[in-house]
């Protein structure tokens, strides 16, 4: 299919650029890559929740066949370099900042969750490291554990940190605290509700991996590690090494998976690149699954009490959560602000509630650290006003969706300030609810019910409205090149790991510059290419690069005008430019900008110098400000009250991601986003025994949602463009959770309500919900 901007296609079905390659097994992760010569390397691991490290003996690995090196953090200290970082900052009550104890690679002295990394075998072949490591002898002495938040804040907790008392990193607060209890105090009905927000597995399908290289007459090293952001993981695995940005080069092939899991630096990777130095050779190092269960960063992770303050018609007139987030043994590169400030800027949501406080202690706790996972902080906001609403409906004896309507931000209020203290600059909420509503066939529901009651099944339904904040604004790289083979490259910082990048940018460059689209490549992983670079996360890939990119179109026709007036031997300022094409206005006389490329690449006769002698462009893009897709998701659950089994069996939802590039693959990230909502809900759960060992190591005891799990989406869009960015759109990678996690819970307690059942935790798990059952039946 040849296309150009006189067929635009932004806003068509174009299948992803990368699939046949992928189909065919053509795909290359980072332990598909190896190099000549390379070590292999493997990590000892603390088997204590908690721990004191006494003595670390490794003349036993060091003896074994292969091995090569054995390092501990002694090793990495004499070579003097940096600790991990977070890169949040907040300050909490009292102006006190987060506290940030230093996370060395390779434990020193204590070891704080099972799974902390004790040493580094490297040997010849990844057997002989793993039978090495098995041999390093190391000598703990236990100490007791903590693996709640809730319990880490106890007076009698056991201690972290000594430079954190009472394991307490940050007391973060937001808002008004008289202003909220006036309100409180005022309220005709107010509701409370303690919500579970546990933590999980994010379990990317590509375990981490990674391989280094050093050049000794460079002094530079080439890391291959899969991420969100070659550019800033450069940055971050040059702060490890405590050396300039410039000496490391990142790369990154396909990346399998992340969800926020690895946006930032890891142990590993220092490890890796220390070897790689001393040893002269590439080293090279890859995650078994059931240590990703232990290394990788968790997600969420907290406990609150929500609250709720209404007017006698419903009116929403404050909203307050107060809890706990769990951090795990470390700070992970965001820390705690899933947990706190980005519950600030989602809990808003679509509703004119005047009043706002968020009031969460950010604990250390004795478990792997918790970092950010699809919506990092979104998906649980929505979730608990959600449930909130719910409740307050029926207490109130208001029907849930005409509540939620009555406060929903009205279209003709736009701008809106919100009480987050952000300002929406468009959206139709109402519009929105309104298609979910009619989706959900409403008045076929007591049909559906009976149906399921005949199979001796309970039938709920459940709503969920929400909104997000995406990505706050940066720089993000706009480049494209004209290659020597008639191809166009877009050069840019985001990275593709499963969202499809290349098509729908291919999409605004065609529709932009009017150049081919099946002549459009893209390249991302490559730090060494990127003169700045944003990442891909918080769903703003779209708004960063899409931007990034109309900008560099807009620079190529301006450099194009003065090269395509000396070719058609006319004034610049008779040029136009439209359909992909310089044109002398008033004439058919014209010239292609890939035909203009290509007679620059051969060379201009007679250009003069102050024309540049090529249409190549590089430059920073300031990016625009955080976007707010909105929806709501209508779901119908069935439970066996006899086994407590939940099954989703229809599933329906509107979703305002302003302008569309590419409604196939937005549908792919709505439905992606839906499961793994999905799998929080009602199935997976991180858990620990009292000496803090994880009791869901594996595959075999972590309940990951599965395809006869979810039934078909029926998913409808409501294009509201955005105001602040060039494409007007709004984001969609992170949505599917956000409205999964309401809708579904709902529905849940909806088909309970019967026996008088309120509310039950995340996940409905099968036994969960059969005691639920029990305990209402007496």
């Amino acid at each position: 299919m040849i296309t150009t901007s006189s067929e635009p296609i932004i806003g068509k079905p174009l299948p992803r650029k990368e699939d046949p390659k992928l189909l065919r097994g053509g795909g290359r992760y980072t332990d598909d890559a190896n190099a000549e010569g390379q070590a292999h390397g493997c990590v000892v691991r603390s088997v204590y929740a908690h721990g004191l490290i006494r003595d670390i003996d490794t003349a036993a690995a060091l003896a074994a066949p292969g091995v090569i090196a054995v390092y501990t953090n002694v090793d990495l200290e004499a070579e003097s370099y940096g600790t991990l970082k977070c890169a949040f900052n907040a300050e909490g009550r009292g102006g006190k900042p987060l506290i940030k104890p230093p996370r060395h690679a390779l434990a020193k002295g204590k070891v704080r969750h099972v799974g902390d990394p004790i040493a580094f075998v490297v040997a010849e072949t990844r057997e002989q490291a793993r039978e090495g490591a098995e041999l390093v002898e190391v000598d703990i002495d236990p100490l007791p554990a903590v693996t709640s938040a809730v319990a880490a804040a106890a007076p009698d907790a056991p201690q972290l940190w000594d430079e954190v008392p009472g394991n307490l990193a940050i007391d973060f607060h937001f808002g008004d605290t008289e202003a909220i209890e006036d309100a409180f105090q005022r309220a005709a009905h107010t509701t409370s509700l303690d919500l579970a927000n546990d933590r999980v597995v994010v379990a990317a399908m590509e375990p981490r991996a990674a391989l280094a290289e050093y050049d000794q007459e460079t002094e530079r090293w080439t890391v291959r590690v899969g991420c969100q952001g070659t550019f800033g993981m450069h940055n971050g695995i040059a702060a490890l090494l405590n050396v300039e940005p410039d000496r490391v080069r990142v790369l990154a092939d396909q990346t399998g998976g992340s969800f926020g899991m690895k946006s930032g630096p890891y142990p590993e990777y220092l490890c890796v690149a220390h070897a790689a130095r001393a040893l002269g050779r590439p080293v090279k190092w890859r995650d078994e699954r059931w240590e990703s269960f232990l290394s990788d960063n968790h997600g969420r992770g907290s406990r609150i009490k929500g609250e709720l303050a209404l007017d006698s018609d419903g009116n929403f007139l404050a909203l307050r959560v107060t809890g706990h987030a769990d951090l795990g043994g470390y700070l992970s590169n965001m820390g705690p602000h899933s947990q706190s400030m980005n519950l600030v800027r989602n809990l808003a949501s679509l509703y004119a509630t005047p009043l706002l406080q968020v009031s969460t202690k950010s604990m250390f706790t004795n478990a792997t650290p918790v970092g950010p996972y699809r919506g990092a902080g979104r998906p649980e906001a929505n979730y608990f006003v959600e449930r909130l609403i719910d409740k307050s409906a029926r207490e109130m004896g208001i029907d849930a969706i005409e509540l939620r309507r009555r406060n929903l931000v009205q279209p003709d209020a736009m701008p809106y300030k919100a009480c987050s203290g952000l300002t929406y600059d468009s959206g139709d909420f109402p519009r929105v609810l309104a298609t979910a509503v009619e989706k959900a066939d409403l008045p076929g529901f007591d049909a559906r019910k009976a149906e399921s009651a005949a199979k001796g099944r309970l039938r709920g339904r459940g709503f969920c409205s929400y909104l997000e904040v995406t990505g706050p604004p940066g720089k993000e790289m706009g480049g494209v090149r004209f290659d020597e083979d008639g191809g166009v490259t877009i050069v840019t910082g985001t990275l593709d790991y499963g969202q499809g990048h290349a098509t729908p940018f291919a999409q605004v460059l065609a529709d932009t510059l009017g150049v081919p689209f099946e002549k459009i490549g893209l390249l991302q992983g490559d730090s060494d290419e990127l003169v700045t670079g944003g990442g891909t996360g918080g769903s703003k890939s779209a708004i960063a690069s899409g931007g990034a990119i109309v900008e560099a179109a807009a620079e190529v026709i301006a450099k194009g005008r003065a090269m395509a007036a000396h070719v058609l031997e006319t004034a610049e300022a008779d040029i136009e430019f439209r359909d992909g094409a310089f044109i002398v206005a008033g004439t058919d006389r014209s010239i292609s900008v890939m035909d203009l490329a290509a007679q620059a690449r051969a060379g201009i006769p007679d250009l003069p110098e102050d024309i540049p002698g090529d249409l190549d462009v590089a430059l920073i893009h300031e990016t625009a400000p955080s976007s707010f897709p909105n929806g709501a998701h209508a779901v119908e659950v069935e439970i066996d009250p006899g086994t407590g089994q939940v099954f989703v069996v229809r599933y329906a939802a509107a979703d305002d991601f302003g302008v569309i590039l590419n409604p196939m693959m937005v549908d792919g990230q709505v439905h992606g986003g839906i499961v793994q909502g999905l799998g929080q809900a009602l199935g997976e759960q991180v858990t620990f025994d009292a000496d803090g060992q994880p009791l869901t190591g594996s595959f075999m005891d972590y309940a990951m949602p599965r395809a006869d799990d979810v039934p078909a989406f029926d998913i409808d869009y409501v294009e509201v463009p955005a105001k602040t960015n060039a494409l007007g759109v709004k984001g969609c990678g992170e949505a599917g959770s956000s409205g999964a996690l309401g809708a579904i819970m709902n529905a849940v307690v909806d088909a309970l309500s019967q026996y008088g059942i309120e509310h039950i935790d995340m996940p409905a798990t099968p036994e969960r919900v059969w005691r639920a059952i029990q305990e209402a039946r007496g």
